[in-house]
């Protein structure tokens, strides 16, 4: 059986029961592990390692006991709005510039681990919402998203190539969606998705998988 690991914040994390090794929350990992459980019975095993609040920094912090040691056969990893999000709100972020070295020096160090690991990786996107919206004391809040989001974005982009790896960009997919239904049937907050964003970033991850399998 093949092990699948989800790795990122908490668009990955979705209210899982930590406790439970197997506990896939409510999101796009509980819709992929259903999808690929139910045309390849026994094939695959689960894991979501999400947890909300998730830097960069709080990725390579937690990657021997969360990642490496579950020594996964597949993964995705999914990180970059809360970089720019806690810098935004709380002034407690990650730049550009340190999320792509960190980023770039954390999957040296897993492919040394797991030379064989198949992975691909997932841009952060952002829409008008609840959480970007401005406000008396972030006036600019909408913009600082919008631009640091797609400076994350295309770094993640940058190391995808680096590394030769399949890569999800998840901004031009929502943005299309928001001309079809308004941003919040997508992402309620601009951030965290519906079950209907879900149902994107499933689809679109189910469709990059098939190029690592």
């Amino acid at each position: 059986m093949k092990r699948i690991v989800f790795w990122g914040d908490s668009i990955t994390d979705c209210c899982r029961e930590r406790e439970n090794l197997y506990s896939l929350g409510q999101g796009y990992a509980y819709l992929v592990s259903a999808a690929l459980g139910k045309e390849n019975p026994n094939d695959y095993e689960f894991i979501n390692k999400g947890i909300s609040g998730n830097r960069i920094v709080d990725l390579y912090a937690r990657m021997k006991i969360d990642f490496i040691n579950l020594k996964p056969d597949y993964a995705s990893i999914f990180i970059g709005v809360n970089d720019t999000w806690h810098e935004v709100n709380d002034d407690n972020g990650v730049d550009t510039e340190k999320f792509e070295k960190i980023y770039t020096m954390m999957l040296e160090e897993i492919f040394e681990a797991l030379p064989n690991l198949k992975l691909f990786l997932i841009t952060p996107y952002v829409l008008d919402g609840a959480a970007t919206q401005n406000s008396e004391d972030k006036p600019n809040r909408d913009v600082l998203f919008k631009t640091d989001v797609a400076e994350k974005a295309e770094a993640v982009k940058r190391i995808a190539k680096k590394f030769n790896l399949p890569v999800i960009e998840t901004q031009p997919v929502f943005n299309a969606a928001a001309k079809t239904a308004p941003n919040e049937y997508w992402a309620f907050d601009g951030v965290h998705p519906t079950p209907y964003g879900h149902e994107i970033l499933k689809e679109l991850w189910l469709e990059t998988f098939q190029k690592i399998k």
